[in-house]
Order: structure tokens, then C-alpha cells, then sequence
């Protein structure tokens, strides 16, 4: 426990009415006089418990983000800062800024890290038309209707997973092996 917390609650464990002095209770637990009687009498609080108060996120908010960015590496889609910065966003139900996210994941770096992912092969983005996914979306749904295949259960993957609407490099977030 802290030497301030441990004052405190000697000033507060003691008989009510009975009388203290803020400098023998300060000299007894090694901690400052002015310290120890602002903080029991409420006028401030510990660095901790303010830091606490302006963070964006509740601890209990960040630890569902946390779960979110988890979830998305386990499905093959890690997340894109912009991504995290939509999520929190929606948590916090106010705008987050960029830094905000960079602060995110300093606070977190032992779990997360940052990588480059590889955007789709020129071959691959020459080769895209109309008529080529119109054929082969022909051909999918009637094999679909064939073998009785529904929707939900088709999957978008490669070898480089989930590639939603990302056709250059752009830097992902990934949970650390432990």
C-alpha cells in the first residue's frame, strides 16, 4: 500500500473525536504534512486516480478494445489504426484523434504491435474487370444453388487472410505471441 493510503486510513481507523495531528501522522508514515491533509480532506488526489479521470477510455472500455483488436487478429483481419480509432470512437461516443491511438498502443505495448502488410499483387490488380467477377459470381451461385450452399457460409480468404477493401500496403495491428 502507499505510505499516503496507509496515513490516511490511520487518520481514518482512529475513534471518532478523537484528535490528530497531521505532522505526527506525516513524520510516523515518511510522507509529506501538506500532502497527507490535502488528499484526506479530498482537495487532491493521487496522480494515479487523476491520470484515471482524463483518460478517454475506462479501464473496463480499453480491456473491451483490447478484446475487439484480439477477435479481429483471430479472424485473419487485424485491425488498421483507422479501425481502432472507428471502435474506440464508437465506444467513447466522441471523435478520436489519431495520437490518441499512437498513446493506445504505447500504453499497450507489451500486447500489441505494429506491421506492414503487403497490398494485392499487380498481376491480381490488372486482372480485375466487370466481366470477369460477373462470370465468376454466375458460376458461384449456381454451384451454390447446386450443393446447396448458403450465403453465411461463404468465407473471404487467401493465403495473406482477410483483405477487405485493402489493395495497397497499410500498416496493421497484431496481438504479441506470449
Amino acid at each position: 500500500m502507499d505510505p499516503i493510503e496507509a496515513a490516511i486510513d490511520a487518520i481514518e481507523s482512529r475513534e471518532a473525536g478523537a484528535s490528530f495531528s497531521y505532522r505526527a501522522v506525516a513524520r510516523r508514515f515518511g510522507v509529506d504534512r501538506t500532502t497527507l491533509s490535502r488528499r484526506h480532506q479530498g482537495i487532491t488526489r493521487s496522480n494515479a486516480a487523476a491520470h484515471q479521470q482524463q483518460q478517454l477510455l475506462s479501464p473496463q472500455q480499453e480491456h473491451e478494445l483490447m478484446i475487439y483488436i484480439e477477435r479481429c487478429v483471430k479472424q485473419g483481419l487485424p485491425p488498421t489504426r483507422e479501425m481502432i480509432q472507428n471502435f474506440a470512437g464508437s465506444i467513447a461516443k466522441v471523435e478520436v484523434s489519431e495520437s490518441w491511438v499512437s498513446r493506445f498502443l504505447h500504453r499497450h505495448a507489451d500486447k500489441l504491435t505494429t506491421k506492414w502488410s503487403a497490398g494485392i499483387d499487380r498481376d491480381r490488380h490488372k486482372a480485375d474487370s466487370k466481366e470477369r467477377y460477373e462470370l465468376y459470381f454466375h458460376m458461384l451461385f449456381s454451384k451454390m444453388l447446386e450443393y446447396g450452399i448458403e450465403a453465411r457460409d461463404i468465407w473471404n480468404a487467401d493465403k495473406k487472410g482477410f483483405a477487405i477493401g485493402v489493395t495497397n500496403r497499410s500498416k496493421r495491428i497484431f496481438t504479441k505471441v506470449v
